[in-house]
């Protein structure tokens, strides 16, 4: 529903005699009420059903569905070689590897690598078919029917972007997205240009309004408000700007907490109403840009700045397409402003001024059935759309510290989680020998260790897949320390149930997982002030846990001069080599030691709160020679170094000339040199002109890309003609697998196997 057209979204005041609907008109209409200028739609549209049915069937002018339609398509075929994985399908549902795998319903399991390839193409074929408006009903249940099997396979994957290019997907297949520049019009010119129902524009409106809303009232969350949810969002250099008259926490508080709830709350009533519009473009647009930067989030920033459109009027394009010129008109969309009547639209008869019936008004038309169901299809959506974030009271079973399973909520950016330690331990069913599994062993996904279905199912997985190993029966259990919006540290799940025999139901609650100590929030404060007394290179951990329960910990011999400091409750630490036991209470502490387990028993009836204070004493060894070193380079650099250099440090004489550091034979001096070499080379990157950031970044898209269609084309002719030779195969696979210079530089010297170079 929509409301008169305001000169924000048109080319002039000539142009504001069209209304939003381009159905024929009298000459002179009627005076509009005040309702219908603001709303569009008359206090009458909304009072019997049958006018409520006209209203959402009434006719509108497809320009901006069809330019839409070209966007999310578009959009989509790209995302189906991004975010979807088909650059590297071959990496994630290789046949035969042993692999635990979430799906949202058991039975879902991945075809045939060959064919999944052959599933994406039909994906990517039908974003394509989307975007061109070509055989456009069967494009879309081309796309959609292959895009939700691939959601549903994976809920590791699962987001709120992602579940939203699904819907819109469902709802384009079911409007007529191809009335307007689209192949289809032109192989069938009765529907050309032709009138769209006016509850197209409702459904897609009211779904961008309810991603803003929603998202909105989800950040009314206290953390949230108080600014712990994304806190290290305002250290960002798109935050810069900010801080030149705002101090970094007010950055934080105000305008990444603030801002971003002002706008989820605000932006779908700013981008309806023609006063407020041009607003609501200018501060949406800004935001989506920066979160295209802030967050690897795919192609959802540009996909919400190409719904934006969707809340002008729809008449828009040909008022924009209508100043390009004129030679162009062939390969541009139509600019004329009439419109075909269509038989998905309600026609109210129109009279003239004498009273007559208008000879060129399409003839009023009766409802339909047809008519009724869009309209009740139409409530029931929105209804339910309204319903679904609200709906984790039905399926407990999904829910945890956050509610449901993450992807329907729309509570985006609400949470952040960081896990500071992870056990898996199984136990031989017939022998009783204990073990320990590395924590992610055959899954490529991180997201089981927040979610008890997911854990209930890679226990499963585990379950069937050790007996392989010689290890019968296996029982398996989890422990799992987890930190919610900066919270202390703490078990998620149970640690002394076995998983695989546990019960769990969707709808029911989950019995296993352990509650999220809220009653300990306010000391995030006083961690704040903790964390500000500390030097550089002390590092702290806030732990909290449940009587009864145990930490059992080993100190890395890296770590040295590490304590335990007692905040809250009381605690027994075992030092196991030593077979000595240690309580504490508030404010005290004690030194553990390094090379060595230890065990933190909590005996106080209430939950135990305590923190470990470490230093890294091998990196800050390794960080006082880099420091030694660089002082040393400079003074050779600048001729004030008088003293003859010993051969081990010789290097450092010819430390820009490539290779210098393949020359050093004292490790320290090779990884400083490296280190060098890698920090220029990201001082290069970082000041790097636009035209050169253009370059890298297509170049990279374009081996991403390329691969993924190229392994396409060999998944398609094993397909048809069966598999050639292995070594064909091999190396039409290694032809496919070929990346740029930079990306081959980088990947044979990546920063990660550095010790000491968390800065980069």
């Amino acid at each position: 529903m929509k409301k008169k057209k305001n000169e924000g979204c048109s080319s002039g005041k000539e142009q504001t005699a069209k209304k939003e609907d381009a159905a024929p008109r009298a000459k002179s209409p009627p005076t509009q009420s005040r309702m219908e200028q603001i709303f569009g739609f008359k206090a009458e549209d909304l009072s019997s059903w049958q006018n409520l049915v006209v209203l959402l069937n009434r006719p509108t002018d497809p320009a901006s569905l069809g330019i839409f339609r070209f966007l999310f398509g578009m959009l989509m075929a790209i995302d189906v070689t991004q975010e979807r994985g088909l650059s590297h399908l071959d990496y994630k549902y290789l046949d035969g590897a042993p692999v635990c795998r979430f799906p949202l319903f058991d039975f879902l399991q991945p075809l045939p690598l060959d064919w999944m390839y052959f599933l994406y193409l039909v994906m990517f074929l039908g974003a394509l078919g989307i975007m061109l408006g070509c055989f456009y009903r069967l494009s879309c249940l081309m796309f959609i029917s292959t895009y939700w099997y691939v959601f549903f396979l994976d809920k590791t994957a699962w987001n709120n972007h992602s579940y939203l290019y699904g819907l819109i997907g469902f709802q384009l297949t079911l409007m007529d997205g191809n009335r307007y520049w689209s192949v289809d019009g032109l192989r069938r010119p009765s529907i050309r240009n032709a009138h769209v129902p006016l509850w197209n524009y409702t459904l897609l409106r009211t779904q961008i309004f309810i991603v803003y809303f929603i998202a909105g009232i989800k950040k009314l969350d206290a953390d949230w408000v108080e600014g712990y949810s994304m806190s290290y969002l305002a250290h960002h250099r798109l935050f810069d700007p900010f801080k030149v008259v705002l101090p970094v926490e007010l950055v934080s508080l105000l305008v990444v907490h603030g801002g971003g709830l002002v706008l989820d709350l605000t932006a779908g009533f700013l981008l309806f109403f023609d006063a407020t519009r041009p607003y609501a473009f200018f501060f949406v647009s800004y935001f989506h840009c920066m979160n295209s930067q802030l967050f690897s989030i795919g192609m959802f920033s540009y996909t919400m700045l190409a719904t934006s459109p969707l809340f002008c009027y729809p008449d828009w394009p040909r008022r924009f397409f209508a100043r390009f010129p004129s030679f162009l008109s062939s390969v541009l969309p139509l600019t004329s402003a009439e419109s075909q009547p269509s038989s998905s639209c309600v026609y109210k008869e129109v009279l003239s001024a004498e009273g007559q019936e208008t000879p060129t008004a399409p003839k009023a038309s009766k409802l339909r059935f047809k008519h009724k169901l869009a309209a009740i299809f139409t409530i029931v959506y929105i209804a339910e759309q309204f319903f679904l974030p609200y709906s984790h009271f039905i399926t407990q079973g999904y829910n945890n510290w956050t509610n449901g399973l993450y992807g329907y909520s729309w509570d985006m950016m609400v949470h952040s989680r960081t896990h500071q330690h992870v056990k898996i331990t199984y136990r031989d069913g017939k022998t009783g020998e204990i073990g320990y599994l590395n924590p992610g062993v055959f899954t490529q996904s991180r997201r089981w260790k927040d979610h008890g279905d997911m854990l209930k199912q890679y226990a499963t997985c585990l379950n069937q897949l050790l007996p392989r190993y010689n290890i019968s029966d296996p029982e398996i259990y989890f422990d799992i320390w987890v930190s919610i919006n900066e919270r202390f540290q703490q078990r998620i799940f149970d640690p002394r149930v076995d998983i695989v025999t546990a019960d769990w139901s969707p709808f029911q609650p989950n019995p296993w997982l352990m509650p999220l100590l809220v009653d300990l929030s306010p000391w995030r404060t006083k961690f704040q002030e903790i964390e500000s007394s500390l030097d550089n290179q002390t590092e702290i951990v806030f732990i909290a846990d449940f009587p009864g329960l145990h930490l059992e910990n080993f100190v890395s011999e890296d770590l040295g001069n590490t304590s335990i400091h007692i905040l809250q409750g009381k605690v027994n630490v075992e030092i196991v080599e030593e077979k000595k036991n240690y309580t504490l209470q508030p404010n005290e502490q004690i030194n553990v030691p390094a090379g060595a387990y230890h065990k933190v028993y909590t005996v106080s009836e209430e939950p135990s709160c305590y923190m470990y204070v470490y230093v890294n004493t091998t990196e800050a060894a390794l960080q006082d020679n880099f420091t030694k070193l660089f002082e040393l380079q400079e003074r050779i650099r600048n001729g004030t170094e008088t003293e003859p250099l010993p051969p081990e440090l010789q290097p450092l004489m010819a430390a820009d000339s490539e290779g210098a550091e393949v020359n050093a034979t004292d490790p320290i001096v090779q990884l400083f040199l490296k280190r060098q070499r890698r920090l220029k080379e990201v001082k290069k990157r970082r000041e790097a002109g636009l035209l050169e950031r253009m370059e890298r970044f297509t170049v990279k898209k374009y081996y991403t890309v390329r691969r993924g269609f190229l392994m396409t084309a060999i998944a398609v002719r094993n397909l048809a003609f069966g598999l050639p030779p292995l070594d064909q195969l091999r190396e039409e696979v290694a032809f496919a697998n070929m990346k740029g210079p930079q990306e081959e530089a980088n990947q044979n010297d990546p920063l990660k196997d550095e010790v000491g170079h968390a800065e980069l």
